[in-house]
Parts: structure tokens; C-alpha cells; sequence
């Protein structure tokens, strides 16, 4: 009978090692101030290459608004792997024009990976019955279009790219190239490669390449999101101030409860 090997490790720890859940969150602050200094000066498609092919983030998906500059993004991200999964939130308040931009996107440029992400219904019978919410409560019924179902689908990602730039507003222009997700406690990454050009590079990236137009650019729409939320923008405006005019919200990814003093009789906040 052959001795025991007193430096080996008992069957039953190992079994106990393996089968710990590991609860912390997937990135730190310390790890996106490392990654914008490992990328600094880095050229975006260098880096989105180094991102997306050397696997640096793990699980990494896409989330676009299928928008006015979202083929600049896309198109990037096709030249490296067409098949990433590109994640777009189906509302059901879209332009018809967003839909069509989208199917003409996704052929263009052979993204396989387009998924579209709606609403769960129950909820919508629940909370947004008349489909009406966006009048009143714009941030309860961006959560229930936009949030929620985003939040269910990023469960099983460690990173996302978005498509967010300086020049869109004040609240954009002090973002880094790479950070923290702070939407939940999962940790997530959060990069933002088109962060630093301008709206010049953008549109010299779209005549070099030859991409198509969102068709309701040239109708005065510099941004676009949802059809009831999106009006037209004066030249020299800010070119995100048609979202949300005449509301306190930047975003629609931030939540801001609204007052209950603010909604009709009858009508509570969405959550």
C-alpha cells in the first residue's frame, strides 16, 4: 500500500475550493485606471483589437441605440469580430426609422450577434398599461423599457461598449476611455472608445467608409432615442437637448424617482 504524500491536498478541500462562489465585483476602480493608462494615446481600433481579441474584460457585448453616430461604433467593432454580441433595447417607442436603420446596419456590416432586448410584459401591463408613462413619469418608463430588461440581459457579461462621447454634453465630457459600471454591485466595465473624437472624426469616419445615414439626421435629429423623448435640435444646441426637453433627465439609464406631487390622480412611480 503506497504512503500518503504528506504535502498533499485532502480530495475533500479541493471539492470545497472549487464550489466557492466568488461574490466580489468583476473590476475595480484600480483596474479601469489601469487599463486608460495601459491604452493611453492608443489608437481606438488598436485598442478595441486588444479588447476584444485578447479577451482583457472577459465577457464583453456592445449596447447600441442603432442612433445618428451609432454606425461609426458598429463599424469599428465589425472590423474586428462581427459576431460580438450587439445589444439594442427594443422599447416599442422607437422612430420607425430606427428600425429600419437597424435591419440596414446589422446587413451592412454582417453583425450576427444583434440582439434585441425588450420589455417583459407583465410588467408593462402592470406599471405602464396605457403605454402612456413617458408623458408623466419619463424615468419610470425608461426602467421599465430600458433599464430592466439591459440589467437582465448584462448578467451574463463581465464588460460593455458603448458608443458615448465627449462633445454630446456637458455630462459626457469628463468620461474616461475605461470605467466602473455603477449601476449595480456586479462590477462591470464600462468602455467608452469613441470618448475622446469629435464630432468632425466622427463624420470623417462615416465619408471614409461610406456608411449610411440615420434618415432622420438631415430632419434636424443630432440624437435619438425614443420617438415620444426626441425632438428636433436648433444648430448650435447641444446635441443631446432634444432628449427629454423640458424634463430634469440627461440620460436614460439614470433613475430619478419622480415626486408623486408631479403625476396625475390615480398614478404611482413606476418602482
Amino acid at each position: 500500500m503506497a504512503e500518503a504524500d504528506p504535502g498533499a491536498v485532502p480530495p475533500s478541500t479541493i471539492a470545497r475550493v472549487r464550489d466557492r462562489i466568488d461574490t466580489a465585483p468583476r473590476f475595480s476602480e484600480s483596474d479601469a485606471i489601469r487599463l486608460n493608462r495601459m491604452f493611453r494615446g492608443r489608437d481606438t481600433l488598436e485598442m478595441l483589437r486588444s479588447v476584444i481579441e485578447d479577451g482583457l474584460v472577459g465577457e464583453l457585448a456592445t449596447v447600441s441605440s442603432f442612433g445618428a453616430e451609432s454606425a461609426v461604433l458598429l463599424h469599428l467593432v465589425a472590423t474586428v469580430d462581427p459576431s460580438l454580441p450587439v445589444l439594442f433595447l427594443e422599447t416599442g417607442k422607437h422612430f420607425p426609422e430606427t428600425l429600419v436603420y437597424r435591419d440596414t446596419l446589422a446587413r451592412q456590416l454582417g453583425l450576427t450577434g444583434l440582439r434585441n432586448l425588450v420589455p417583459d410584459p407583465a410588467t408593462l401591463a402592470a406599471k405602464d398599461e396605457t403605454g402612456l408613462r413617458w408623458s408623466y413619469d419619463p424615468d419610470g418608463c425608461c426602467d421599465i423599457r430600458k433599464v430592466l430588461p439591459l440589467a437582465s440581459a448584462l448578467s451574463g457579461f463581465d464588460a460593455t461598449i458603448t458608443g458615448r462621447k465627449a462633445f454630446q454634453s456637458s455630462t459626457r465630457a469628463n468620461l474616461p476611455r475605461f470605467e466602473v459600471d455603477t449601476s449595480d454591485a456586479q462590477g462591470r466595465l464600462k468602455i467608452n472608445p469613441l470618448i475622446d473624437w469629435s464630432g468632425e472624426d466622427i463624420q470623417a469616419y462615416f465619408e471614409a467608409h461610406d456608411l449610411p445615414r440615420h434618415p432622420l439626421v438631415e430632419a434636424g435629429y443630432p440624437s435619438i432615442g425614443c420617438a415620444p423623448c426626441t425632438s428636433k435640435v436648433a444648430p448650435g444646441e447641444d446635441p443631446r437637448s432634444g432628449r427629454w426637453k423640458g424634463w430634469e433627465k440627461t440620460e436614460c439609464g439614470i433613475h430619478s424617482p419622480t415626486d408623486d406631487d408631479d403625476l396625475p390622480p390615480g398614478y404611482e412611480p413606476a418602482f
